[in-house]
């Protein structure tokens, strides 16, 4: 089972500590491997984007600009969801997953898998309604719960009013939308419910995949997203970049301090403020809970998972991606929305790789 374990404080390193910049790696010195065949990937559609982009980095910079290029300086990368990607470490072809659902310290013994952090960002709720602009609809986390549990159907509700005064909403039927495969997006989401929402927490919880009470499913941050833009009053929970990239009319969400924050790099760097990383054989994940007024409540890291029984070669080429990403890919990852691993916490993770992934190559 794919779950959260918060190790002492005193053993985390923040997400987010120091500017991000250059990081302080060792010069780039990639892998040879013997048969052509591309790095292998599957797994979160919220990180798909940027993990796109820093692969098509990668075989640029193999090719050096040249115009030959070989299939073992590829990347494959299927976006099939967190909890796909993970299960689909069991095939020996694949070489990572993502997941923005951290898997616990004794599964990954257990598996013989490692796990670090490689970028983060937020989740966003949308709403599809005429006249409503990005911002401008306020929701809380409990009203959010009771719109998913089917308790609050129509936007004219006396309990959304309350949190809007002023704002004109649409005497309509709410369209619940929410991703039908195995998702970290949902986790982070059904995290939020749960948080507030004892009713929600008691009956489905937090978890990749529930049994949703309400609503039209779809598979995927994009199918969601299309299937968003094209419902009118529309409920949906979102990457953040995905959103703004559409034009999407994101809500403000009320935090733990009873503020009701807009998404955006700020407000992630904020409610990522406390979140960690355990730098040692038992990598593992806090559940972030952002307390700061100014901190948005919905904020995700995702993790590679790695194989050890993949061989050095192989592991190496996934570790030669994610150290060029490091050192070269912080500003497309904030060009798409996401926040990157700060220039310390890059410098633990290749400690890491040195001592638990037989690194050679940094």
């Amino acid at each position: 089972m794919i779950g959260w374990l918060s190790p002492p404080r005193s053993a985390r390193l923040s997400l987010i500590t120091g500017v991000v910049g250059v990081l302080a790696f060792t010069s780039l010195i990639f892998s040879p491997i013997a048969g052509a065949e591309p790095i292998r990937g599957a797994g979160s559609t919220f990180a798909a984007p940027i993990i796109n982009k820093w692969s098509h980095d990668y075989e640029a910079f193999r090719t050096d600009g040249g115009d030959y290029t070989s299939p073992d300086w590829q990347v494959d990368y299927e976006p099939v969801g967190s909890l796909a990607g993970v299960m689909r470490l069991n095939q020996p072809d694949v070489d990572f997953a993502a997941t923005d659902a951290p898997l616990l310290p004794e599964e990954l013994n257990q598996r013989g898998w490692a796990q670090f952090p490689i970028v983060m960002g937020g989740i966003t709720v949308v709403a599809n309604l005429d006249g409503v602009g990005a911002g401008q609809l306020r929701l809380s986390a409990p009203v959010l719960a009771d719109i998913y549990l089917g308790k609050i159907t129509n936007w004219s509700d006396p309990a959304i009013k309350a949190l809007n005064p002023g704002l004109s909403l649409p005497d309509a039927t709410i369209e619940v939308l929410h991703r039908q495969d195995g998702s970290g997006s949902t986790l982070t989401f059904t995290t939020f419910l749960s948080s507030t929402s004892p009713e929600w927490k008691d009956k489905y919880g937090a978890n990749t995949l529930i049994p949703w009470p309400r609503g039209r499913g779809e598979r995927g941050t994009g199918g969601l997203a299309a299937l968003a833009a094209a419902t009118k009053n529309s409920i949906a929970y979102l990457e953040y970049g995905q959103v703004i990239r559409a034009g999407m009319p994101f809500v403000s969400l009320e935090n733990s301090s009873g503020t009701f924050v807009r998404p955006g790099p700020e407000s992630f760097r904020a409610g990522l403020a406390k979140a960690g990383w355990k730098p040692s054989a038992e990598a593992s994940a806090d559940r972030v809970k952002p307390a700061e007024a100014n901190a948005y409540p919905m904020v995700v890291v995702t993790y590679a998972v790695l194989p050890k029984d993949r061989g050095p070669q192989r592991i190496n080429r996934v570790l030669d991606l994610f150290r060029l990403a490091f050192k070269q890919g912080g500003d497309e990852a904030v060009a798409l929305g996401y926040i990157p691993v700060s220039t310390e916490l890059a410098d633990q993770i290749d400690a890491y790789w040195v001592k638990n992934l037989s690194s050679v190559n940094n």
